[in-house]
């Protein structure tokens, strides 16, 4: 088999079973399980460099039926509207899959941007996971 085949031959198809355990953890965000629901916890800096990171983690967090999906950001230092932007994707696809996402997190600065992006309401922030 050429180099190539197997390069292709190890990426699953879409919807496989590949899927449906968490990414590896990065240097941004990780992922796992407590009780009924699926963890995310970021850190760091989310801008627009490292926003894809997280994006793996929501994706894989919210494939399947009913996701119940806690996005814990109270390790995270920095948090643009490019974050905001893959919690809303994840917050959509969460929905029409039956389930919800809630957000963990305790920094006014993150509660300033979701009041001023008109976000406050869709994820009202929660001060620990419960």
């Amino acid at each position: 088999m050429p180099p190539e085949s197997r390069d292709r031959a190890a990426d699953p198809p879409e919807g496989t079973a590949a899927e449906s355990g968490p990414p590896p953890a990065n240097a941004y965000a990780r992922s796992f399980r407590r009780g009924s629901f699926t963890v995310v916890e970021v850190c760091g800096e989310m801008d627009i460099a490292t926003a894809d990171f997280l994006a793996e983690h929501l994706v894989a967090a919210t494939t399947g039926p009913g996701p119940d999906v806690l996005v814990d950001l109270r390790r995270v230092d920095f948090f643009d509207c490019s974050g905001l932007r893959v919690l809303c994707r994840a917050d959509t696809r969460a929905r029409e899959r039956g389930g919800r996402l809630r957000i963990v997190c305790d920094h006014p600065r993150i509660h300033r941007l979701l009041h001023a992006s008109g976000l406050l309401d869709r994820f009202p922030p929660l001060p620990e996971p419960p």
